[in-house]
């Protein structure tokens, strides 16, 4: 009994004003298993009803208040044990500055991951375009977003590139997307009838929506070519690639059977001899 005593009073002193023994190191270890337990407690207690949506903004916000709420438990675990935590900190002041500027971006992140939860600007599910990557919201963690792309990649952006990038967020306004195909015919083509196609090939396509109707809009008069987009609306614009190749295809195969001609750039060269 004595030695046991003797192990758990055993003190490491890490300067004149910094001493810890044994039995504070358990304690705080045991303090920080039972405010783990606890928390696991109150995230099952509080998710247990909540709708699935609900429920996934919820952990992401709760995955980051706990290491906070775990900092300051060990916090007040030391002090309450004796131990001089304003002394740690006045020793490892130069330390922490160091490591402050080193986590900085990672702070950045943290922050970020708080702020997207706070706007809701991005939810899990979501189709998000940065920095030129499009990908759908998977999973939103402490420093970082999962997202895959529409080839299955998975694609790690940390959060604090929402701050610095403009975000382009696909469904903010529902999952439906108006999408466009563009082409060009040839002058003197029947523009009339290349509206009809163009209207046809939407129409026929199994992903299109049918409310709002597809539109054909005369964009321009071209170097070369009469310009026309074709705009449409899709469930699924994560997916809106495969339609988009569809429907050139069957633009063109139609094209070609009404002899509407699609053009490239061409010039006239004059070659003067003096």
């Amino acid at each position: 009994m004595e030695e046991l005593k003797d192990i758990l009073n055993h003190t490491f002193s890490f300067s004149e004003n910094i001493h810890i023994d044994v039995k504070t190191i358990l304690v705080v270890i045991l303090a920080l298993i039972l405010t783990a337990f606890i928390l696991k407690l109150i995230r099952k207690v509080v998710t247990r009803k909540l709708p699935q949506q609900d429920k996934v903004k919820f952990v992401s916000l709760f995955s980051y208040s706990k290491w906070f709420i775990y900092v300051i438990i060990l916090l007040m675990t030391l002090h309450n044990s004796g131990v001089q935590v304003t002394a740690i900190f006045a020793a490892s002041a130069a330390l922490l500055v160091g490591v402050g500027l080193a986590l900085q971006t990672l702070f950045m992140d943290i922050i970020s991951g708080v702020f997207i939860l706070i706007d809701q600007s991005v939810h899990v599910g979501d189709i998000i375009e940065l920095d030129g990557k499009i990908g759908r919201v998977e999973e939103i963690k402490l420093r970082t977003t999962r997202a895959v792309t529409i080839d299955n990649k998975v694609l790690i952006i940390p959060n604090h590139l929402y701050l610095t990038n403009s975000l382009y967020n696909w469904t903010e306004n529902g999952t439906t997307t108006r999408e466009s195909v563009e082409v060009g015919v040839a002058y003197g083509s029947d523009i009339q009838l290349v509206k009809e196609i163009l209207l046809q090939v939407a129409n026929n396509h199994p992903a299109v929506v049918k409310k709002p109707e597809p539109l054909v809009v005369f964009t321009n008069f071209g170097d070369s070519a009469l310009m026309f987009k074709l705009i449409f609306t899709l469930n699924d614009s994560f997916q809106a690639l495969i339609p988009q190749s569809d429907m050139r295809f069957e633009i063109d195969r139609l094209f070609k059977e009404n002899n509407i001609s699609i053009p490239f750039p061409q010039r006239d060269v004059h070659i003067i001899q003096k």
